[in-house]
Order: C-alpha cells, then sequence, then structure tokens
C-alpha cells in the first residue's frame, strides 16, 4: 500500500476537523493463489457525520489479474449436472408424491405453455442482436482472417496459425501434433448450435422416424420463437388456456391446434439467411474507416445476445445431452436416435437429456489471444503466458473493437510474454 503525501494528509484532517466528521479506513490484502491467480483487493473508506448519523461509503474493486478457463470436459465420461443431483431428487420425489395423491401439478408460465409478457422485448432484442452479429462477422471475416485445423475443432484468429503443438486429430503422431491449418468461415468462430422446430413443444415428441418432418435451426432463435417471437416462416402456438400436468403426466394440453404448414413465400429466402450462419453470405469487404465502427457493433450485439439468452433460459426450459453437443428447445427431449457419443450403444442411440447451461446453447469458442497480429506466430513453449479470449471477441478485437474489462484476467495482458531463451529461467 502506497503512502497518503504529507500535504494530502494535512487537508484531509483539517477538513475533518472543521466538519466533526469521523473516517475509517479499511485495508485489506491476500496473498496469491496457486496458479497465479490474484484476488480481487478492497479499500473502503467510510466518513460518518455524527450530527446526521449517514455515512457515505466509497468502495473501489480491482479485477484479478489473470483468471483460469472452464477445465475442458473428457469425452469419456457424462457431463457434470448443472443442478444439483440432490435437488433433482427431492423435485421428482416432490412430483411422485402429489402424483400419488392425484393432486395437480402447479406450474407457472412458461411451465405451464404460455408466456412470460416481460420476456416478450427480451427476445426480440435477442434475435435483432443476433442478426447483427452474424451479419457483422461474415464482413469482418474479410478483414481478420481466421484459420481452422482439418484434423481437430482447434480454431486461431490471425495472420497466420500458431505453431502450439496440441492436434490431438487423427495421423497427428506423424506431424508432430502440429495442426494443419486451413481457411475458415463463420462457422469456425460462432459455432453452429441447432435445434428442432416445434409448433407446440407441448404436443408430440419428435420420433426418430419422423425427425425429417421438422426444421433445424439456430437453437438461440427456437429459444426466441418460443419465447414470443412471431416468424411467419415458422409458427408457433400461443396458448390462452394453461397446460395441466399431474406428475409427469399431461392431462390437459390447453387445446389441440393443427399444425399449419410453414409459409415460404419469395423474400423468405433472404430472411432465412439473416438467421442462420449456413446461410449466410460472406459479404463485401467494408471500408477501412468503418472497420472499428463495425467491430464494436459486433462485439455489442455478442454480448446482448449472450445475456439475452441467459435471461430466457432462466425461464424457459431448454435440454441438452449429457454426452454430445445436441441441444433441445422445450419441456422435453426428442427421440431421435442420434447420439454418438460415449457408451451410445447402452443407450440404443438416445440422447442423455439434462438442464443445458448458457455455454452449451451459445458456446463461447475460447481461441489464443494474439497481442500483435503482425508478429510471429505464437510458440508452444510460451504456452502458459499466453490468454485466450471468446473467438468473437478475438476477431472484433483484432478488428479495432475496445477491449471489455471481463476479458482482460483471462486474456492476460498484464503478463510479459519473454523471449524464448528467457522461458526456462522465469519461476
Amino acid at each position: 500500500m502506497g503512502s497518503i503525501s504529507a500535504t494530502s494528509s494535512i487537508m484531509f484532517g483539517s477538513l475533518l476537523n472543521q466538519s466533526n466528521w469521523v473516517a475509517k479506513f479499511q485495508f485489506g490484502h491476500r496473498q496469491i493463489l496457486p496458479g497465479g491467480a490474484m484476488p480481487c483487493k478492497v479499500i473502503r473508506c467510510v466518513l460518518k457525520d455524527p450530527d446526521q448519523g449517514k455515512a457515505v461509503r466509497k468502495q473501489k474493486v480491482w479485477h484479478p489479474q489473470n483468471v483460469d478457463l472452464p477445465p475442458i470436459l473428457p469425452k469419456n465420461k457424462k457431463k457434470p449436472y448443472p443442478i444439483p443431483l440432490k435437488k433433482i431428487r427431492k423435485l421428482a420425489k416432490a412430483d411422485k408424491e402429489l402424483m400419488q395423491k392425484g393432486i395437480e401439478k402447479p406450474l407457472d408460465p412458461p411451465k405451464n405453455g404460455l408466456l412470460v409478457p416481460d420476456l416478450i422485448p427480451v427476445a426480440y432484442e435477442v434475435l435483432e442482436a443476433w442478426k447483427v452479429l452474424i451479419k457483422g462477422l461474415a464482413q469482418l471475416l474479410n478483414v481478420v482472417p481466421v484459420y481452422g485445423c482439418s484434423g481437430c475443432p482447434e480454431v486461431h484468429v490471425g495472420q497466420s496459425g500458431h505453431d502450439i503443438q496440441d492436434c490431438q486429430g487423427p495421423g497427428s503422431e506423424k506431424r508432430r501434433n502440429f495442426h494443419l491449418w486451413v481457411k475458415g468461415s463463420i462457422n469456425d468462430v460462432l459455432i453452429p448450435i441447432e435445434s428442432y422446430h416445434l409448433y407446440d413443444p407441448f404436443g408430440r415428441r419428435i420420433k426418430h422416424d419422423t425427425r425429417f418432418n421438422y426444421d433445424r435451426i439456430p437453437a438461440v432463435v427456437e429459444l426466441c420463437i418460443q419465447a414470443g417471437v412471431d416468424i411467419p416462416e415458422y409458427p408457433s402456438q400461443r396458448r390462452t388456456t394453461p397446460v395441466r400436468m399431474r406428475g409427469k403426466k399431461v392431462i390437459d394440453r390447453g387445446g389441440t391446434v393443427e399444425e399449419p404448414k410453414p409459409h415460404r413465400s419469395g423474400d423468405s429466402s433472404y430472411l432465412l439467411a439473416e438467421l442462420d450462419t449456413f446461410g449466410i453470405h460472406t459479404g463485401q469487404c467494408p471500408p477501412e474507416s468503418d472497420v472499428q465502427k463495425l467491430a464494436q457493433e459486433t462485439l455489442e450485439a455478442y454480448e446482448t445476445v449472450k445475456s439475452g439468452v441467459r435471461k430466457l433460459m432462466r425461464k424457459y426450459t431448454v435440454k441438452a445431452c449429457g454426452y454430445c453437443s445436441e441441444v433441445h428447445v422445450g419441456p422435453w427431449g426428442h427421440n431421435a436416435k442420434l447420439c454418438g457419443a460415449f457408451k451410445h450403444q447402452w443407450r440404443d442411440g438416445k440422447h442423455g437429456w439434462q438442464d443445458a447451461t448458457v455455454e452449451e446453447v451459445f458456446p463461447p469458442n475460447y481461441v489464443w489471444h494474439v497481442r500483435d497480429p503482425e508478429g510471429p506466430p505464437l510458440k508452444g513453449s510460451l504456452k502458459r503466458f499466453y490468454g485466450k479470449a471468446p473467438a468473437v471477441a478475438e476477431v472484433c478485437l483484432q478488428a479495432g473493437a475496445a477491449i471489455p474489462d471481463k476479458y482482460k484476467p483471462m486474456m492476460r495482458l498484464d503478463i510479459v510474454v519473454p523471449d524464448s531463451d528467457e522461458a526456462r529461467l522465469v519461476a
């Protein structure tokens, strides 16, 4: 802690004597945690007026110096439950008791099929931000090159691929785990997570033989549709009578309406291209004077989509497979036998549905942060000094957008990257 200068301390003391205020300071510090992470340090200053009895508190918080990313889950194990297993069993036991007593299960919107009015504007905001995001990324990829490995899911944003030897794809042993870089696309930056579109989420489940009767659209778009967004090409049932359930059994669906056929007009292809990363065109290269503004708008749209999806998922149910990346928006998952992950033979190809997280619906796709895009490629010997950032944020940052404060710890901007000869001398 630095000491206060003599002049400032005299002036502050005279101010306290004139106004009869009482000053209390609280300084706190902690040691460096294992792994090099620095905890937050807090300094509090309390000024109290004895006459009025009111206190004015000022607090300043420093962000940690660096933060480790979430660990990569192994593919030969089931994903952990986002909700504790004890709580899941407790809720299931309560539903079973109500069912045995013949008591109807109390349901609140949207669990009973009705919309939540407060979340309808959020859904429209997320959908508009999603359009801005994929359109902006398609244009920024003409300015910032993106590379993907043809042997593994690794993605790198920069003028050339990195030299970090961490490829685990087929034939990686012959090339000493170096990546095989090819030109990437928007689907390498923004991982496409699709879901089946359902006219009635509380209707019949999708079976394996009927899976081709339903359209596959981005899970973010399907979540917005079920939250209240009306798209003529993808209609959705809007109930006025709530769904009634006894345990896990639906006793009243709130009315049954025949599903209309999707309306495909001449201009619908352009609208669908705005919603899907597979249909979005590369777009023209933006003028050099507009690149920074476009990057900032794209980054803000990315943050809007992420925060909006988090708000919607607090109310609307989204299921994810505990073994693969399949996602289904609705109260329960589908019955299509498409899972080919760990021990899928034991499940006859069926998915192991559980509650989804925001990262499964809108994955961040972390990539290595490049401080100098024009500099030499990243080296494997200096890997522990490099930071990471979401791929969308990395593209926008290299295009000139401002770095958000929450990404600075994971990017490790405060760490000085030594030369390759000096790395062995660093403790």
